[in-house]
């Protein structure tokens, strides 16, 4: 006591208050980018919440982002670099380190929160709920989506990068039928309200969609419609990297709450599945079950697991059943319904049309796909609604021809083929050049009013 008198008595006080500040007792928090083998919340909401902070005058380099369609830059704690925050009257020191070498994929981040050890309890029950809350406000107020992929060559540590979704798509502009349109929302609205449904059931709060039919049908704009509409980041897993079991768990627990987990073409994931050649080198089928259906499926909240194929016929049943696959929704071709919002979306046609009938018919009678359709618009683009929509019209005529010569040629060769391909067959025909008279007729057949070359 008598010496601390005495200094406060003789000392400048700018001097007594700096080795007083050097003397006094911290404590560090260290924050690390994950906790075991799951996401540290804390971390990730950390470095949300001090983008708020790097302007101050503490912090002498940022990092600095944007994106083409960002309206504002992003700036962030540099590695190495230190910023102040205050928290009442708590002065705190943020610094982002990094130790470990990524190329040895040991690399390791976190961050170091230090201040006066007395503020341990206030930092720990007030401050760090405070970072999660306002990091969340943050999040809703910025309303961007993230598309998340998983570089392949850093699978054991799950590293996901991320871009801004940027796709357009929302259930409006869908050229869905509008009762499958309706029951997508409503599923979804029933899912993201049910928590305490879920809970009390003894269910993972998870939902699992899958989402089939020909290609060109929209599956890819329903998933971001999705997102778009729930506001869910979404993850997409390429499963032709050559997973383990393992890594399929380490890249589940890697994803956040509230998100979208895409695993498209699952079709040709399970035939590898079934290849004796490969199967030592793949993930087994009861190791995709588990994260989809499986204790480790539990392992976060209000997560939708999406998985597309072009031909539901060749899964697993395992894999369909509910629980795994609550949902399934068919993309179909192109209805009149479906025609009607494009032609809305690309001509601003919002009322009836003289060839509207003639176009009705004609896709009763023939399989064309949005993306089809959609492409004839674009190219059309410029010509008025009567010129576009008559292209169409021969455009669908030109469909119900093909179809027809192709039912010729099946009943020809007597192919029981449901799956015929005009275009594979007809470059069949030209490699054989002809070669026998069945051949030689068939030619003629496609030959006839159609466009070969």
């Amino acid at each position: 006591m008598l010496v601390s008198s005495v200094v406060k008595e003789l000392m400048p006080p700018v001097i007594r208050d700096y080795l007083f500040a050097i003397f006094r007792r911290r404590f560090t928090f260290i924050i690390k980018e994950k906790c075991d083998l799951d996401r540290n919340e804390i971390f990730e909401a950390a470095t949300t919440y001090l983008r708020t902070k790097v302007t101050s005058d503490s912090t002498k380099c940022l990092e600095a982002s944007k994106t083409i369609r960002q309206k504002k830059p992003t700036f962030d704690i540099a590695m190495g670099q230190e910023v102040l925050d205050r928290f009442g009257n708590i002065e705190l020191k943020w610094k982002l380190m990094e130790k470990g070498d990524l190329t040895k994929q040991n690399r390791q981040v976190f961050f170091e929160l230090s201040f006066e050890k007395k503020f341990k309890e206030i930092v720990r029950e007030s401050y760090f709920p405070e970072i999660i809350r306002r990091s969340e406000t943050i999040k809703k107020e910025e309303e961007m989506v993230k598309l998340y992929s998983c570089e392949s060559g850093c699978l054991d540590g799950c590293a996901w990068r991320s871009v801004n979704l940027e796709h357009p798509a929302t259930f409006e502009k869908l050229a869905m039928e509008p009762e499958l349109k309706k029951m997508v929302k409503d599923d979804l609205d029933r899912f993201v309200r049910r928590k305490e449904l879920y809970k009390k059931v003894g269910k993972a709060w998870k939902r699992g969609y899958l989402i089939y039919g020909p290609p060109g049908t929209g599956k890819s704009s329903l998933i971001a419609a999705m997102a778009n509409y729930l506001k869910y980041n979404i993850y997409d897993l390429n499963l032709s990297c050559r997973l383990s079991d393992l890594q399929l768990r380490k890249i589940l627990l890697s994803t956040s709450n509230r998100s979208i987990l895409v695993i498209e073409d699952i079709d040709g994931a399970a035939a590898e599945l079934n290849d004796p050649e490969r199967r030592d080198e793949l993930f087994t089928l009861s190791g995709l079950l588990n994260i989809i259906d499986g204790l480790w499926s539990s392992c976060g909240d209000e997560r939708i697991i999406v998985l597309t194929t072009n031909h539901k016929d060749r899964l697993d049943p395992a894999l369909l059943r509910p629980g795994r696959m609550d949902l399934h929704v068919h993309m179909s071709y192109c209805t009149m319904d479906g025609f009607k919002l494009l032609t809305s979306n690309y001509l601003d046609i919002n009322g009836d049309h003289q060839l509207y009938r003639e176009i009705e018919g004609l896709l009763e009678n023939v399989e064309v796909t949005p993306a089809e359709i959609a492409e004839e618009l674009l190219k059309s683009s410029g010509n008025s609604d009567d010129v576009v929509l008559a292209g169409l019209v021969k455009f669908f005529k030109q469909k119900k021809l093909e179809k027809a010569k192709v039912a010729k040629v099946k009943e020809l060769l007597k192919s029981g083929d449901t799956d015929f391909d005009v275009k594979g067959f007809v470059k069949f025909l030209k490699q054989k050049k002809l070669e026998n008279a069945k051949a030689a007729e068939a030619w003629q057949l496609f030959c006839d009013d159609i466009d070969v070359d």
